[in-house]
């Protein structure tokens, strides 16, 4: 029969916990793993707003799986998944062969969620990753490089934001930082400058205590930033963006961060999905399928009040822990835990030198928030790879 194959989809942070956790537990030749992953590396999606701002290096993001992963424990395949063939139990990849599997792990991570918004995926930005923010920062340069007013006219350079989420505000943080360095660099008076956040919401940050958010909005308005709240994109064009109501505002650069939907893989091979998410049991399974694990952004879970978890890095990752420690069980005959999300606060940075958020249920602002939101990050690549991944990150 051969070991138990293993298959884990995706780099992100479900997938990478939950290999990391196996490949701490398995003995050799126990099962056999495998992680598919389409880059050679893993990047901290949580900071992608960083680089695309220009204010942070994006080898600071991007970590190499051969940091990571055992290749005693673990085979990696650097492929792109195109087909999830559910009845014959195996994986189509875009240049190697099927993988078959016994138990695969779905931690694809997820699309943009453009509610319908005509010209989005054409003509807008996203922070996805770090070829997406690579291009977002050259063409926000660009900008700056190529502005001109004509005959002396107050026509500004404007930099639309659409969504008030949490990236879409971290974003427009990095921003305030960054856009007086491109003005003095390029001669431009910094009132010739608009960054305009856009929010169908009727609120900035959706579901956040409204103490951070009043934080949060006065801060980034007294360093510039123009909020359209309850303001709905129609549309997006190479000229700018069209609101409901039909005003217009004119601009070269529209970063999305109005929100995602699961992987469209998963609704192509016939799991039943909520807008591409799947409402996995508390074992992390897609119903019906008790050798499929669905984890991080595709997946869906309910709180008390049955109403969904965000998707978060905090959520993906304590899927991951949780679940290479239900396959160890598997593997060896014992009882799987269930899954509950326990949520250890949400920190939003603000730009380099502030935050606000919550640490349990303190509410922490500042610099003190800033501190502590850096060392979350430090955290993180402890749980990669150990301290000297930490401390090789720690020299950026």
């Amino acid at each position: 029969m051969g070991l138990p194959k293993i298959v884990v989809l995706g780099a992100g942070y479900g997938g990478l916990m939950t290999v990391v956790g196996l490949q701490k537990q398995l003995n050799l030749e126990e099962a056999e793993v495998t992680l598919v992953n389409q880059n050679p590396y893993h990047y901290v999606t949580t900071k992608l707003h960083e680089p695309a701002a220009g204010t942070l290096d994006p080898e600071y993001v991007r970590v190499s799986l051969d940091e990571v992963i055992n290749p005693n424990k673990v085979k990696f395949v650097q492929d792109r998944v195109t087909k999830l063939d559910v009845e014959n139990k195996q994986v189509q990849l875009e240049q190697g062969d099927p993988l078959p599997y016994d138990t695969l792990v779905f931690a694809l991570g997820s699309a943009p969620e453009t509610f319908g918004i005509k010209g989005l995926l054409e003509n807008a930005y996203f922070i996805r990753n770090l070829d997406g923010v690579a291009v977002i920062r050259e063409r926000m340069e660009q900008l700056f490089t190529q502005y001109k007013p004509q005959d002396g006219s107050d026509e500004p350079l404007n930099i639309v934001v659409g969504g008030a989420g949490f990236t879409g505000i971290e974003y427009v943080g990095e921003l305030v930082d960054r856009i007086p360095e491109l003005c003095a660099q390029h001669g431009i008076p910094q009132e010739k400058v608009r960054l305009i956040n856009i929010e169908a919401a009727p609120t900035v940050l959706p579901g956040f205590d409204k103490d951070l958010v009043d934080y949060a909005v006065k801060y980034l308005e007294e360093k510039g930033v123009e909020f359209k709240i309850n303001t709905p994109i129609e549309e997006c064009t190479p000229e700018g963006v069209v609101l409901k109501g039909g005003e217009e505002i004119q601009s070269s650069l529209v970063v999305w961060t109005g929100g995602v939907r699961g992987h469209v893989l998963l609704e192509e091979s016939g799991i039943e999905t909520m807008r591409g998410r799947v409402k996995v049991d508390e074992y992390l399974r897609v119903p019906g399928h008790e050798n499929i694990f669905v984890i991080g952004d595709s997946s869906l879970i309910f709180n008390d009040q049955e109403r969904p978890y965000p998707p978060t890095a905090q959520m993906a990752t304590q899927q991951g822990q949780l679940l290479a420690k239900n396959l160890l069980a598997q593997l060896r005959g014992g009882e799987m835990k269930s899954f509950r999300f326990e949520s250890k606060g949400t920190l939003a940075s603000l730009g380099g030198s502030t935050a606000m958020g919550l640490v349990g249920t303190k509410k922490v602002y500042g610099k003190v928030a800033s501190f502590l939101k850096k060392a979350n990050d430090l955290r993180w690549f402890f749980l990669l790879g150990g301290v000297s991944l930490m401390f090789k990150k720690m020299k950026f």
